[in-house]
């Protein structure tokens, strides 16, 4: 998260170091567009507002065309309602608005078509959110004509939609008519082929008709089924008997005669006279009790004559039970020849009957659909009926709450509107065109970009506009920039015998003589012997600096026989000298590349601690190549912001295509006010440098003359003081 929030902090410092360097552009941007924006505003011309607020009514009994869906509401949803609103701006509403106020004739316009567009221009209808209330809007430079466009629109909306609405009705209750006659044909076919179906089949009526028809367990009765169903019952009713005369005629036959009479009452016999006998024997029998219990015997003739009585009377009991037996068999034989005879009929009307259930089936298929059809046609007859009434009432399809006033104040431009956007979209297209100059410019930017694509150390920064510092005088915190550059060209040399620079840029205005001028000053306030050499032979500049001549310099010594000390100057500046260009020759690229300036550079190297050459630029001419061979080492000085990475690479590479040795590069020119990163490299001049010592740092050794040191014997000899280079 932490590594999150630096790189986000990172980048909102480029984003804003960008928005600095091109501040320019940015405000550019800002201040033209928002002049356009100004300048439109004002040339616009001034329109009034003519505005009404009405409500959208919703119809929830608006007639259907479909031929389906007889009970479905149609409240009116979201999507029918702009629908409706949408309508507003349509040609059917606005051209009776058009003839209505000649607004073609108001306008100047040569035809109603061409008002008619600019009508519709004109207008801002606006729909409420989840509302159904609408604002329609109409601007005008004439404010009445402006309300008088608003309102009538709104009353053309109403009557077109009044209007849109009844042809919609009519066109539903012209297909509801029609269905409603269709429907009546089919009944009607449906009725005539029911009463043929009836006919058919034979019905007399039906069980559970009506509604009932519909339900499971419907029956229709006809006459053949009416004497089936009478059939079954008596078929059923022997079987019953049938059964119950068998299990009585198996009951009686498996008792004994005994118990024939002693169950003679429970029997049931149809003999009327077996409850006499009973009760004759159930008296002789008690008499027989008594008469032994007054004393007389068993073979007594009163006793002998009660039990021949009863004996008498149990043979009758007996041939009763018998032939009441007999007489079951023989009903029994009776009602299993009616069965026969019952079964063989019923077989018959049956093989009838299968033959009329198809129209049976028939008539129930056409009853149904008669029902069905007649529901259908009550419906629709219903639906009809409440169309054609609602037809000859209408409704108000929207309610106009608010009708449009004359206004007196312009609604159109808005002037604040207007500004603000121009300034936003001038802010916008100016960042976005600073960022877009930031992505195109291929120049060097940081030491980054140098060191990644040199491969070489940005030995120091040189801030804007520094002057030439020799000419300065007291504090100069600028000359600590200079002074970090001496340190690094000190530390980044070979050898200590490697005294010789010279001074290269790509293009001309880098400002690489005055960075050579500086740098030869700091070095000589160090205290060392320093030689400036201006070797530019086609725009020579550092004579200017020092404010001498050079009608006498470095062309005349390689071109004549004059010696050194009588080229070089003693400049105002202890410790630092000056062989000015020369003569400018025809061929400067020849002169330095000969045998004389070779001899030359080895010379002074041996006089001097330090030998700086200014050269031309070395992608313009030859020469810088030929100083770089020359000299021990190079240095590059780029202008921050200016010279394209390729360019760059190519000094390089010429260099070290004539073999010579790129000691590092000066980053010159950098806005440390723009380019905060930089600030680092001169934000500590002023707090570290001395403020006793108007020149900075103490020199390190100085000469008791100021004359030039003579030539050693030997050029390679050491240095005659036996001091340090630097």
């Amino acid at each position: 998260m932490n590594e999150m929030s630096m790189e986000m902090q990172r980048h909102a410092v480029d984003s804003w170091q960008i928005i600095k360097n091109r501040l320019g552009p940015i405000i550019l941007s800002f201040l033209l567009i928002f002049a356009v924006a100004s300048i439109i505003t004002y040339i616009m011309p001034r329109k009034y507002r003519g505005q009404v607020k009405m409500k959208i009514e919703r119809d929830p009994n608006k007639v259907k065309e479909q031929s389906v869906g007889f009970n479905d509401p149609t409240m009116m949803t979201e999507n029918a309602l702009k629908t409706e609103f949408e309508t507003l701006t349509m040609s059917r509403t606005l051209a009776p608005v058009v003839e209505e106020l000649n607004l073609a004739k108001q306008w100047n316009l040569p035809n109603s078509r061409d008002a008619l567009s600019k009508l519709a221009a004109n207008l801002d209808p606006q729909a409420g959110i989840r509302s159904d209330f609408v604002v329609i809007e109409a601007f005008d430079e004439n404010p009445q004509l402006a309300a008088d466009i608003a309102n009538s629109v709104a009353k053309s909306y109403m009557k077109q939609r009044i209007e849109v609405e009844r042809e919609q009705k009519e066109r539903a209750l012209t297909v509801l008519r029609k269905q409603v006659t269709d429907i009546e044909l089919q009944a009607t076919a449906a009725r005539t082929k029911m009463q043929q179906a009836k006919k058919d089949a034979g019905i007399v009526e039906e069980v559970g008709g009506g509604t009932m028809a519909r339900l499971p367990g419907y029956q229709v009765q006809t006459a053949e089924g009416s004497m089936a169903i009478t059939r079954e019952q008596q078929q059923y009713k022997i079987d019953s008997d049938i059964l119950t005369l068998k299990a009585d005629i198996d009951r009686l036959s498996s008792l004994s005669p005994d118990e024939l009479v002693e169950r003679a009452s429970a029997l049931k016999l149809e003999n009327q006279s077996i409850p006499v006998l009973l009760s004759e024997m159930q008296k002789a029998q008690i008499s027989i009790e008594g008469a032994i219990n007054g004393g007389l015997g068993r073979r007594h003739p009163t006793v002998l004559s009660l039990q021949a009585q009863i004996a008498k009377n149990k043979e009758l009991i007996t041939k009763a039970a018998v032939d009441h037996i007999s007489g079951l068999k023989d009903k029994l034989a009776g009602l299993e020849a009616n069965k026969k005879s019952l079964e063989k009929m019923n077989n018959d009307q049956n093989n009838s009957a299968i033959d009329k259930q198809s129209s049976t089936t028939t008539y129930l298929i056409a009853k149904r659909d008669v029902e069905q059809l007649e529901g259908m046609l009550l419906k629709k007859r219903e639906t009809l009926s409440n169309e054609e009434s609602n037809l000859e009432v209408s409704k108000s399809p929207a309610t106009i709450w608010q009708e449009a006033q004359v206004e007196t104040t312009p609604a159109k431009p808005r002037v604040m509107l207007n500004l603000t956007l121009g300034a936003i979209v001038g802010l916008m297209f100016g960042f976005g065109l600073a960022f877009a100059l930031e992505y195109m410019d291929t120049s060097v930017k940081s030491l980054d970009d140098v060191e990644r694509l040199l491969g070489v150390p940005v030995l120091a920064v040189i801030p804007k506009d520094v002057g030439v510092l020799h000419r300065s005088s007291g504090f100069m915190p600028d000359a600590e920039a200079y002074r970090i550059l001496r340190t690094n060209i000190e530390f980044n040399r070979r050898n200590a015998n490697a005294n010789c620079i010279t001074v290269v840029s790509g293009g001309a205005g880098e400002g690489k003589s005055t960075t050579l001028t500086n740098l030869a000053f700091v070095c000589a306030q160090g205290g060392y012997n320093v030689l400036l050499i201006d070797a530019d032979l086609r725009r020579p500049r550092l004579h200017t600096l020092f404010d001498t001549s050079n009608a006498v310099g470095l062309t005349n010594y390689l071109t004549t026989d004059v010696q050194l000390e009588d080229v070089v100057l003693k400049t105002p500046v202890d410790n630092l000298y000056f062989l000015p260009s020369g003569v400018l020759p025809a061929d400067s690229a020849g002169i330095l590349n000969s045998q004389r300036m070779s001899d030359l550079i080895a010379d002074v190297k041996s006089r001097f601690d330090l030998v700086l050459i200014d050269s031309p630029p070395i992608l313009g001419v030859s020469d810088a190549s030929v100083l770089a061979n020359e000299a021990d080492m190079t240095i590059i000085v780029v202008q921050h912001r200016k010279l394209p990475r390729q360019m760059l690479m190519r000094v390089k590479q010429a260099i070290e295509n004539v073999g010579g040795n790129v000691l590092g590069v000066v980053l010159n020119n950098v806005d440390v006010r723009s380019d905060s990163s930089y600030s680092y490299y001169t934000s500590y001049y002023t707090y570290y440098s001395p403020t006793n010592m108007p020149g900075g740092a103490p020199e390190k050794r100085k000469r008791k003359n100021n004359a030039v040191p003579a030539a050693p014997s030997v050029v390679a000899a050491p240095r005659r003081d036996g001091a340090d280079v630097f």
